[in-house]
């Protein structure tokens, strides 16, 4: 295997379609929570975290493609191919502003915005002979928000029906969870992670009441929420970092229920976000451990054929010579 690659590839058709889908999706969410559902961040804000993410994707790009030496991907294609480049920063933009309550502190919400875009181009590992990321961006950045101000929070549960009651207050999830499963079905194929991800939260829910006496009714109720079913559709199945293996997406939305009631049951808040945030860099570092043990194998396997080789010149020259064992010496990786 060749050193791994720094550049980042386009997307194929199909994840442009699906991140243009989530990115329509993101922004009708917000037209309508900010002028019906009751959004309680000032109007200025999402044109706001959308600069940020913007600039910040912009400007890491134009100096990856520098160090790299390449063209910078957002040209070649045109209008359109700059704003299929800026789907991902649109999204996350947009979930950082809608998910995350900083009071009136705007500096917080786009630092949280810049780390989100910004960890794109740090925590990276290598796949399949190129480097993608592997922590979820607008978790992370609403995960870093969480961990350094602890007065911020997630925004509160009312906060997408506030304006609404009755029939339309089971209509709301009722759409986001059709167009999602739909969305999740038909482009990114994470139907395992999502069922994944259900099946085991009811699990530690349960267990959770049974060992410490919690409301399993109440901890089952929290599925009904128009926030769990914006994080089961959009969030966790996120298609650049999570898995696309049906078993590797059963490992991780169990992984991600199961952290969460750690989390829950040791009296952590938001134990969404951090559950999320460790499920991501768990399978960061096992794509780099991958990495470093075919490496090896593959020097190993260079330095047998390159003294099977030489054994080879030895003895059509006369000289018979038992090739080197490379047997209890270790491989190091490069």
């Amino acid at each position: 295997m060749t050193d791994v690659a720094a550049t980042v590839p386009r997307h194929d058709p199909k994840v442009v379609k699906a991140l243009r889908n989530f990115a329509m999706s993101m922004t009708v969410f917000n037209i309508i929570g900010y002028s019906v559902l009751g959004f309680e961040q000032p109007w200025l804000w999402p044109f706001i975290a959308l600069l940020t993410g913007y600039t910040v994707e912009i400007g890491l790009e134009l100096v990856g493609s520098r160090m790299d030496g390449r063209p910078p991907r957002f040209l070649g294609g045109g209008v359109r191919g700059v704003v299929e480049f800026l789907y991902p920063a649109h999204i996350t933009s947009l979930a950082m502003n809608m998910l995350i309550y900083v009071n009136d502190q705007v500096w917080v919400m786009i630092f949280g915005v810049t780390v989100a875009v910004g960890a794109k181009w740090v925590l990276r590992a290598p796949v399949r002979g190129r480097m993608r990321h592997y922590m979820n961006p607008s978790n992370f950045g609403i995960a870093i928000i969480l961990l350094i101000f602890p007065w911020a929070s997630i925004v509160p549960p009312y906060h997408f029906t506030e304006n609404t009651t009755g029939f339309v207050d089971w209509l709301i999830p009722a759409i986001i969870l059709t167009a999602g499963t739909m969305l999740n079905m038909k482009l990114t194929g994470r139907m395992w992670l999502i069922l994944s991800w259900l099946f085991f939260f009811v699990v530690q829910s349960v267990v959770r009441g049974i060992l410490f006496g919690t409301s399993i009714p109440g901890a089952l109720l929290t599925m009904t929420g128009v926030a769990f079913v914006l994080f089961t559709n959009y969030m966790i199945t996120d298609p650049g970092t999570s898995p696309s293996k049906p078993i590797s997406q059963i490992a991780f939305g169990g992984g991600v229920a199961l952290a969460y009631g750690f989390f829950t049951g040791v009296h952590i808040a938001y134990g969404l976000f951090f559950a999320t945030a460790l499920v991501c860099l768990i399978r960061g570092l096992f794509l780099w451990g991958i990495h470093f043990v075919n490496k090896a194998r593959e020097q190993h396997e260079a330095a047998q054929a390159l003294a099977a080789k030489e054994a080879e010149s030895t003895t059509e020259n006369g000289k018979v010579v038992s090739p080197p064992s490379t047997l209890g010496k270790e491989v190091v990786p490069a």
